[in-house]
């Protein structure tokens, strides 16, 4: 059988990354979303629409596939069943290995909630006895600017922790690598995906200040402070509490690691933060206006 690789979240910032990657390597590509318009636009040789928490949907649009890239659903309450159901889709349809987007410091008891999720999506995956590999990518880059706010400050409750952000490129790359080399060693291995150094919030906010050309500043909080200032967005509890343990798990030095994987993988360096920043001026026009 042709090797055929569906690869979900393909209209998102990995998945879209990912998908012209492994086509212009000559793969076959199934792209998977829910988004029709946004799939066509997609240059890949199969789509297919289709939603984690929908069995018969995936099972459908899953058949033929040899092996998923299933990148990880939005954040929810119910996210490690949505992950159940797909992943057990993927098998139902004859998928015989899956490539795992999960996140570093992946545990039961991770200081950052969502990676807990990450941790037991993972359990599953081992117990369906399918051939599997994890990639453990670190905190976005681009999402350090993000959460920097208008006024120019970058607070959270990350006291003087540690974090190795990496790019989407980087990690869409070290992806690519692994789904396209059959090695026998990727099979029950877990990468975890990370920048080149790892910056206090300081010196992020600091590379973040000399980009954007004005002053930007780090403003620890205590938690109490942190869930206080995010109250005013309405969210619900389950997604204040992982804005808020995102930092607290950088406060307890949980994410402060430095791997030389996306090296191995992909035969080059990855990106620097201030590299990224030199590179990518539309995200940092917020903050320039």
């Amino acid at each position: 059988m042709d090797e055929v690789i569906a690869v979900t979240g393909a209209t998102g910032r990995v998945g879209g990354r990912l998908s012209r990657r492994l086509t212009e390597a000559g793969a076959t590509v199934r792209a998977l979303g829910r988004d029709a318009a946004k799939l066509a636009a997609l240059p890949v040789a199969q789509t297919a629409r289709a939603s984690y928490d929908d069995a018969a949907a995936m099972r459908e649009a899953l058949t033929g596939a040899t092996t998923l890239f299933l990148c990880s659903a939005h954040e929810g309450p119910g996210r490690v069943q949505i992950h159940t159901t797909a992943v057990d889709a993927a098998l139902a349809a004859g998928v015989g290995r899956i490539v795992y987007l999960s996140y570093l410091g992946a545990a039961p008891h991770a200081t950052f909630s969502y990676a807990r999720d990450h941790w037991y999506t993972e359990q599953h995956i081992r117990t369906t006895g399918a051939a599997f590999t994890f990639l453990r990518d670190s905190s976005y880059q681009a999402d350090l600017v993000a959460m920097t706010g208008d006024d120019g400050v970058l607070r959270g409750p990350a006291a003087d922790g540690r974090v190795a952000a990496v790019t989407h490129d980087d990690v869409a790359d070290a992806a690519a690598a692994v789904l396209l080399d059959r090695d026998a060693a990727h099979v029950g291995a877990t990468y975890d995906l990370t920048g080149p150094q790892a910056l206090t919030f300081a010196e992020i906010a600091a590379e973040i200040g000399r980009a954007a050309g004005r002053t930007v500043t780090y403003r620890p909080e205590t938690l109490a402070e942190a869930y206080a200032s995010r109250a005013v967005y309405g969210a619900p509890e389950w997604e204040v509490t992982g804005w808020v343990t995102s930092y607290e798990a950088v406060a307890t030095g949980e994410m402060d690691v430095v791997s030389d994987a996306v090296l191995a993988l992909t035969g080059h360096d990855p990106q620097c933060f201030a590299d990224f920043l030199a590179t990518r001026p539309q995200a940092l026009e917020r903050l320039r206006a």
